[in-house]
């Protein structure tokens, strides 16, 4: 009987006496950089009946990934100014305001500010909530 490789973490081949059965490996898919995806939910917001071409939503990617190559270039020059290792949302906010031209500017700081805030209090909540859980089981436990 032939040996087989050795299939160290994932499952790729076995043999069997009879006949060799592939096995694929089971795993999550590549993450690509698109936001096609993104694209399509808002455009389906805006107007459900209308579509993008593939041109469009190609340019449409490229113009995003500019934008954030901007942002997170200007965003680490500002970070090493102030010396400074991580980058926090007031750089970010920063370089969307040395970046973005007036009125975009302000409304893109406001649009960040919400999100900040959104997600500050969702992390709170889900801490009062664990330690609730924490305290509950604790006099569960000590009953």
């Amino acid at each position: 009987m032939p040996t087989t490789p050795s299939t160290k973490g994932k499952k790729s081949a076995t043999r069997n006496k009879d006949a060799m059965v592939r096995i694929k490996p089971k795993g999550k898919r590549a993450r690509s950089d698109a936001y096609d995806l993104y694209f399509r939910k808002v455009l389906n917001q805006i107007d459900p009946g209308i579509s993008i071409s593939g041109k469009a939503m190609v340019a449409m990617n490229s113009f995003v990934h500019d934008i954030f190559d901007r942002l997170v270039t200007e965003a680490v020059k500002l970070a090493k100014y102030n010396s400074k290792v991580t980058i926090s949302s007031r750089e970010i906010q920063t370089a969307v305001r040395l970046l973005f031209p007036g009125s975009l500017a302000k409304h893109a700081v406001a649009e960040g500010n919400k999100s900040v805030t959104r997600y500050t209090l969702s992390v709170k909540n889900a801490q009062i909530a664990a330690d609730r859980a924490h305290e509950e089981n604790l006099e569960a436990s000590s009953v």
